[in-house]
């Protein structure tokens, strides 16, 4: 088959296109003056309506296609924001959540400092605690450029945690009381109850009743659970009356005669970040000795 000419094609466009042209501005003349349309132009009328339609329903379609797609990307924008927004409130209860915990740690430090008026303290912040040594130390961010000496007591929240062990310009290593280290220096404690105080050794903690367990206590038939332990004072490496916990079982000893006594501590020991070193006694300047 033989191609169209191009030239061709552009003069058979024009003439089509004037012709059109002539015919709707006749068309428009007869409506101007009134005239009633003849055949022809009606026929035409109704030809330029049909395309017209034709012409506006892919245009229409395309118009709806264009604002549909507009409307999928704002709605995906949308998401995103608030995705955003939500990640943001999930962070901002997060931070507000670990903030209240945190004011609850320095009010209980605070209560506790309060309570120990007859002592010189020193607050710090626990700076490290190594997984594998999660029972056994904590280093805090005081030494001895501060005053901290070794063997000074260490309490935390409500009661008593641990010892200092050992002591740099300005850090310090404080075991714990759940520390499973054997050598440990152990505090005496008082163990106050209805038949009076009643003596002994906090020896070790027991991991299946999370709890410490004091030794040596003779006469200790009378103690009963909730009785008050605090340490003793004897030995000369810490300060007397400070709380450790309160009684919540006693077991005969191995010697028959003896009990053990198993101390729920006051304070949390798996939750430690601010603590209370205690340096020394005001009222009589008794200090911790090394």
């Amino acid at each position: 088959m033989k191609k169209f000419n191009f030239d061709k094609k552009i003069i058979f466009t024009l003439i089509i296109a004037i012709i059109v042209t002539t015919l709707i501005t006749v068309s428009v003349k007869f409506r101007h003056n009134g005239e009633r349309s003849n055949p022809i132009i009606s026929a035409l009328n109704d030809s330029i309506s049909f395309i017209d339609r034709i012409i506006a329903v892919p245009a229409k379609f395309l118009h709806n296609g264009v604002e549909l797609l507009d409307d999928l990307v704002n709605t995906y924008e949308e998401n995103q924001q608030l995705k955003a927004k939500l990640d943001n409130y999930d962070e901002a209860i997060l931070t507000e959540r670990n903030q209240k915990e945190e004011l609850k740690k320095l009010k209980d430090e605070l209560n506790l400092n309060n309570m120990l008026t007859s002592y010189k303290k020193i607050s710090a912040n626990v700076i490290s605690r190594s997984p594998d040594a999660w029972q056994n130390i904590v280093i805090v961010d005081r030494g001895s450029s501060e005053g901290i000496e070794k063997n000074m007591a260490v309490m935390s929240q409500k009661g008593l945690i641990g010892r200092v062990m050992q002591v740099n310009a300005h850090t310090s290593k404080v075991e714990l009381l759940t520390t499973s280290n054997k050598a440990t220096n152990h505090f005496p404690v008082r163990i106050s109850g209805s038949g009076g105080d009643r003596f002994g050794l906090l020896d070790h903690f027991d991991e299946a009743t999370q709890t410490l367990v004091v030794l040596q206590v003779k006469d200790g038939n009378e103690l009963k659970k909730g009785d008050i332990v605090q340490t003793s004072g004897l030995g000369g490496n810490s300060p007397k009356n400070l709380i450790v916990g309160t009684v919540v079982e006693l077991k005969t000893g191995s010697d028959g005669f003896s009990k053990e006594i198993y101390v729920k501590p006051y304070a949390e020991m798996y939750d430690i970040s601010v603590v209370t070193i205690i340096k020394r006694m005001i009222e009589n300047g008794e200090g911790n000795k090394p």
